[in-house]
């Protein structure tokens, strides 16, 4: 109870905070521009500090140990923060493209480090409740022996079939198809964005055009290896999931830096040029 009473209260608390740090440079701003100031200084400044404070966040991180408040604070901050600084950024620039190279190299770096991040938001979002409507869970590092274990299980049952039947025509399927199925994960864009929606349709496919040749006993063994195959399926979109929610980071930090860098670099240049 007292859990959601503070989330009811945060959540106003903080669309109100992120409200009030665009209209107190907006107005500001404006107020300066009437008095033939240079209003972009003043948005300047306030988009690089709150660009800062999105910066702290993976500081943050790093020191869980500290008492610096929940973690998931942090994160919705951030995540505010970092619509704020588009609007921010458009308050500043009075545009949504900037003319000349250098403003338009910073503007595009700008862009695709929010892309980035709306994109880790959303996986974090979804992702998540999407692994565990799968029923299992699966260790990310886990992932290639898992894969292993059930290619191997699949060879045996083919194995097992041939043996007892006296027939290939399982074994013969396998080998043109489902092997390459059971070699990796498969379908990677399929489980990440689509839900796997194209890989299960394709492993129903692959069993249902064998079944028709197959006698009872026979199927039975199919049925164990469809079986295997599903599991494989979930295995799949576990390790398409995982993988891009550990290295989403790999590209939204190096922006990350990248912009920052330039932001810094824009600073020095601006305030030289002032002189």
């Amino acid at each position: 109870m007292n859990r959601s009473g503070n989330k009811s209260t945060f959540v106003p608390a903080l669309l109100l905070g992120m409200l009030a740090a665009f209209l107190i440079p907006s107005l500001w701003s404006r107020h300066v521009h009437y008095r033939l100031g240079n209003p972009a200084l003043i948005t300047g400044w306030w988009l690089f500090s709150v660009m800062l404070f999105l910066a702290s966040f993976n500081a943050r991180k790093r020191l869980s140990m500290l008492p610096l408040g929940r973690a998931s604070t942090w994160l919705a901050c951030h995540v505010a923060g970092g619509f704020l600084t588009l609007a921010l950024f458009w308050l500043h620039t009075r545009t949504l493209w900037p003319r000349g190279l250098y403003e338009q190299a910073l503007a595009c770096l700008f862009y695709a480090l929010n892309l980035s991040g709306i994109i880790g938001w959303l996986m974090q979002r979804t992702y998540p409740r999407q692994l565990s409507q799968t029923g299992v869970e699966f260790i990310f590092e886990r992932i290639p022996a898992e894969v292993a274990d059930l290619r191997e299980g699949a060879e045996a049952l083919v194995m097992e079939c041939t043996r007892e039947m006296g027939s290939d025509t399982l074994a013969r399927h396998y080998l043109e198809t489902l092997h390459w199925h059971f070699r990796e994960p498969r379908f990677f864009w399929d489980h990440a964005f689509f839900g796997g929606k194209k890989a299960r349709a394709w492993v129903r496919q692959q069993f249902d055009a064998v079944r028709l040749y197959l006698n009872d006993r026979e199927r039975s063994f199919l049925d164990r290896l469809t079986a295997l195959a599903e599991r494989k399926s979930d295995v799949d979109f576990h390790y398409a999931t995982q993988m891009l929610m550990k290295r989403w980071l790999l590209l939204h930090v190096p922006l990350t830096v990248a912009v920052m860098l330039l932001v810094f670099w824009h600073v020095l240049l601006v305030h030289l040029y002032a002189l």
